[in-house]
């Protein structure tokens, strides 16, 4: 199998303004604190990914976040083994999409910031 595609929040932000959707796999109590606030937001929590997952559609480019971008990267991997090709993971995650001060409901201290605030690059 290819590596996964990623993209940081920056990029992230693009494509979804270019008609991508972005999937927050994170849990429900995580999301209640903190969410992503963009039009189309799909949310599966990872506990139920497996069971959920053909949920998602495989005509659109899937942006996968979780809090660091670690169980998006074991989602987005699960989806392109499920025949899933356009698929991406957010790395950074919501700490990165925090940090870059990009659009969210609920408190920022919500989720702890990552050591390296590089993105896209």
């Amino acid at each position: 199998m290819e590596d996964a595609k990623e993209v940081c929040p920056t990029r992230s932000q693009k494509r979804l303004k270019e008609g991508a959707v972005l999937v927050d796999i994170r849990e429900q109590d995580e999301i209640a604190r903190l969410s992503f606030d963009v039009p189309g937001l799909i949310t599966i929590p990872f506990s139920e990914f497996e069971t959920r997952f053909s949920e998602l559609p495989k005509d659109k480019d899937l942006i996968i976040a979780s809090n660091h971008g670690t169980r998006s990267l074991k989602a987005t991997y699960f989806l392109m083994y499920h025949g899933y090709e356009r698929v991406f993971n957010m790395s950074g995650g919501m700490a990165k999409w925090v940090f870059r001060q990009f659009p969210i409901k609920g408190d920022p201290t919500a989720v702890e910031m990552p050591a390296n605030t590089s993105c896209c690059g």
